[in-house]
């Protein structure tokens, strides 16, 4: 992606996305296995390959193809699907039960195809930024979301009784048990969930998705260059902050943050491979 793209820029969007030739190299796409007792879930499931290999097709639209090409720069191969990685990681895609989405972009739903057999949680406001008209105009692309067969469930937050988690005003307890709990945190799009994932003999993560960019940009309250609302993105980096002094330890791992697979196996390191990303 573009520099002004991930750390902001005094120019308008559309000036710097047509203008920019430099480029920030190596930026992943993270999605989260979690090893639950009662049935693998997942915390968005990555991009589909078939995005750099047949753009147009893809998107189905020669404009989107020319601002994608615009945006981005593609690294990824055929084996960069979610099966395949879940594989990696040890895992059959047969045994995902869930599929919680942070958003629904087009970077964090790819392979749905692939899941058909798993429950597909987003929050109901990402459904209506999907259904609206012209959605892929902010990288919605419905097609490859609302598929035939697709078991579909739409959440609204509820009200949180736990202490540590009031300020975020609701949260959705994903498995009913506390262990994987769903926190509202707007501003990369009106519907943005994070997920706090808490284990016995594991530090407490916060996968927040693209609510920051990069770690360092969330503690020093630094905006990207796109969001739906600066206002509601900073309120977010608050309350974020504010859990990671309530919660000691607590470790916080961006979607896209060159530092989070390291930083994720820090924290587990010595631990039972309970949380893993590709």
């Amino acid at each position: 992606m573009h520099p002004e793209h991930r750390y902001g820029s005094r120019l308008p969007l559309m000036l710097w996305v047509l203008l920019s030739r430099r480029w920030v190299d190596g930026v992943p796409v993270h999605f989260f296995a979690i090893d639950h007792r009662d049935g693998l879930v997942l915390f968005d499931t990555g991009l589909d390959p078939a995005i750099a290999s047949d753009p147009r097709g893809y998107l189905g639209s020669a404009v989107g193809v020319f601002f994608l090409h615009r945006l981005f720069r593609w690294q990824i191969s055929p084996q960069d699907n979610v099966t395949d990685q879940l594989a990696r990681m040890g895992h059959d895609v047969s045994s995902v039960r869930k599929v919680v989405f942070s958003h629904l972009h087009f970077d964090h739903t790819g392979c749905i195809d692939h899941l058909l057999h798993a429950q597909l949680l987003a929050p109901r406001k990402e459904w209506e930024a999907l259904t609206r008209p012209h959605a892929e105009r902010n990288w919605y692309l419905r097609q490859h979301v609302d598929r035939p067969g697709a078991q579909w469930t739409l959440f609204d937050m509820e009200p949180c009784n736990d202490p540590a988690l009031a300020p975020f005003g609701a949260c959705f307890d994903v498995m009913g048990d506390g262990s994987i709990v769903l926190l509202p945190t707007p501003g990369h799009t009106a519907g943005s969930v994070s997920m706090l994932l808490r284990s016995n003999g594991m530090p407490p993560i916060l996968l927040i998705a693209d609510l920051a960019f990069e770690l360092d940009m969330l503690m020093t309250d630094r905006l990207p260059g796109v969001g739906e609302g600066s206002e509601a993105m900073r309120v977010s980096y608050a309350r974020v902050r504010a859990l990671r002094e309530r919660l000691p330890g607590l470790v916080i791992l961006p979607s896209h943050d060159m530092g989070t697979a390291a930083r994720l196996t820090k924290a587990t390191n010595s631990h039972a491979p309970a949380f893993e990303s590709r």
